[in-house]
């Protein structure tokens, strides 16, 4: 294949940084590469292929010179290049909330809904992190026995607060080690030592965003509209690898030990007997155990998974997006 215009859109950032490996590991037809970001960002240099890139502001005019933009920046920027962007001939990846429940945005993990990248208009959505730990457990699942709801509570990690998160939980346990109070700037509460139930901005309802995300992104990639779900997120101290405890009921009798063959072979997804972020962090695999029947509900089952949020759960995902498109398979 003709190597492709490719930009990065947040290249200074930790998921724009794993972007790039994973081109490069992945062998992506890449032809040239544009690395973009804030205009304080601009003039850093990164390696690409044993070359050195250096970082461009970016601006609306670049998107008519690429083939393909992943854009890990925020929803602010890309709500104002996203469908400009795609409006240009760009297959833009948007890492961010911007567009995930927009009716005419296919909202996409590739080994549960790649189908829906079919007529797709140059702008898909890559799921939340959480939301796409869960699923890969939970989609084969439903295939084989039919899910009808789930309560999900998350186990997410620092650094999915972003590099000041991760500062902040290394500087509050040196704090409280040294007999000092840790300082609560990036997170609701002090995270070191401690867990913190609270993520996202909360609801009317007592709910939060980050939580909402798990139901909505969840009904849309599964295509099941009338899903219930139930969600509570929680910030715990751990560097990196979001888990979920996910107990969900089936219409049909789910054995533990029939779900376990179903995992077993599921693309992207590693059963282990104790799945751990630290054994999840660094890989692309989605590890599940802890696989067992829910004790108090008929047609119930109860899992733990855990990935790393920062590869499947944005990064890789996005990767296997824009494989799927430039290669005609949908």
């Amino acid at each position: 294949m003709t190597g492709l215009r490719i930009g990065i859109v947040g290249a200074t950032g930790a998921v724009g940084r794993e972007l790039l490996d994973l081109l490069q590991t992945r062998a992506f037809p890449v032809g040239t590469l544009r690395l973009l970001a804030s205009s304080r960002s601009a003039g850093t240099t990164l390696e690409f292929g044993g070359e050195t890139v250096a970082v461009e502001e970016a601006r609306e005019e670049v998107f008519s010179e690429l083939d393909v933009a992943l854009m890990s920046a925020g929803s602010e920027r890309s709500r104002a290049w996203g469908r400009y962007a795609a409006s240009r001939g760009c297959v833009v990846v948007d890492n961010s909330s911007a567009f995930r429940m927009e009716d005419d945005v296919p909202l996409v993990i590739p080994e549960i809904n790649a189908a829906a990248l079919r007529g797709h208009r140059n702008l898909i959505a890559n799921p939340n992190c959480t939301t796409i730990v869960n699923a890969m457990a939970i989609a084969p699942l439903h295939r084989a026995f039919g899910l009808e709801r789930m309560v999900v509570a998350s186990y997410q990690a620092a650094s999915g607060a972003g590099a000041a998160g991760l500062d902040e939980l290394w500087q509050g346990a040196r704090a409280i080690l040294d007999g000092a109070a840790p300082a609560a700037e990036v997170f609701p509460a002090p995270l070191a030592f401690n867990v913190v139930p609270l993520i996202g901005t909360a609801a009317a309802d007592g709910g939060t965003d980050e939580e909402a995300k798990m139901g909505r992104e969840s009904a849309k990639i599964l295509d099941l509209p009338n899903l219930e779900v139930a969600c509570t997120c929680v910030r715990v101290p751990v560097p990196r690898a979001h888990g979920v405890a996910t107990t969900a009921w089936f219409r049909d009798l789910a054995d533990p030990g029939d779900a376990a063959q179903v995992l077993d072979a599921a693309p992207g997804v590693r059963r282990v007997d104790l799945p751990t972020p630290d054994l999840a962090s660094g890989g692309d695999d989605v590890l599940v155990g802890r696989l067992r029947r829910a004790a108090v509900f008929d047609r119930g089952l109860s899992f733990f998974a855990v990935g790393d949020q920062v590869r499947k759960g944005a990064a890789l995902n996005a990767i296997q997006i824009a494989e799927h498109v430039i290669s005609g398979s949908c």
